[in-house]
């Protein structure tokens, strides 16, 4: 009775460790499914590069969506907005973001002007004033995910905002505005001004073969769990006696 206890707990253990392990591996395939249409969906956003008016922005049934915009205004004199923990080409940065408000009127949006480095002592570094330029187009996408992390906005003493999330309720408030677009502007790196720039949709995470990977490996494991629950079976079988030993006279 004690070893058949004993092969239940087993089995139930390795059952348990198999669902969560095929779970996990479920869970990455479709991490790795809805990166693979945004990234889809960006290529031909950019391909066909049809222009929406910068008001746009503000449509909030289209929040999550992508969309190519262009048009006319002005940027607004308000602290630039410094997205902080940007990486690019291995480096730690910031991306700079400018309020940006369309002509002829409506709701100002932030315009992601491009990444600069961080150097070790994270010094932020200075930055010129708002562009003057009236004329802006780019990629309309929602802000950069925070993951894990808190949003938070920490006022430099230079005046500009270190954010660790664009929230764009929390990004207004602190900038004086009614309101800013639930979409960002990602400028365009064939105009000039601005910094060092692309148009990245899945800036800072996992590309999706990454997470097919972990999901290989997912699977790979909870097939380990089985085999490995089989095997045990097999030899604690193999090692109880089928027949009562026989006593020699």
């Amino acid at each position: 009775m004690s070893r058949r206890r004993t092969l239940l707990a087993g089995w139930t253990l390795a059952l348990l460790a198999m669902a969560l392990f095929a779970t996990l591996g479920t869970w990455q395939l479709g991490r790795q499914e809805q990166k693979q249409r945004r990234l889809d969906e960006a290529a031909l956003t950019l391909q066909r590069r049809e222009p929406q008016p910068l008001a746009a922005a503000a449509d909030q049934a289209a929040a999550r969506a992508l969309g190519w915009a262009a048009g006319t205004g002005r940027y607004l004199d308000l602290p630039a907005v410094l997205l902080d923990n940007q990486q690019r080409g291995g480096r730690p940065g910031v991306r700079v973001h400018r309020a940006f408000s369309p002509e002829p009127g409506g709701v100002p949006l932030l315009v992601d002007l491009g990444w600069l480095p961080l150097p070790a002592d994270r010094r932020m570094p200075p930055l010129p004033p708002p562009p003057a330029a009236r004329h802006v187009a780019g990629l309309l996408a929602p802000p950069p995910s925070a993951g894990l992390a808190r949003a938070a906005l920490q006022p430099q003493a230079d005046g500009t905002l270190l954010a660790t999330a664009l929230e764009p309720k929390s990004v207004a408030a602190a900038l004086g505005l009614p309101a800013l677009a639930p979409r960002v502007l990602r400028l365009d790196p064939e105009l000039a001004g601005g910094h060092a720039r692309d148009l990245e949709v899945l800036p800072n995470t996992l590309p999706p073969e990454r997470h097919l990977g972990y999901a290989v490996q997912w699977y790979g494991l909870a097939l380990a769990v089985l085999v490995t629950a089989l095997v045990l079976t097999f030899r604690r079988r193999a090692r109880r006696p089928s027949d009562k030993p026989q006593v020699r006279p």
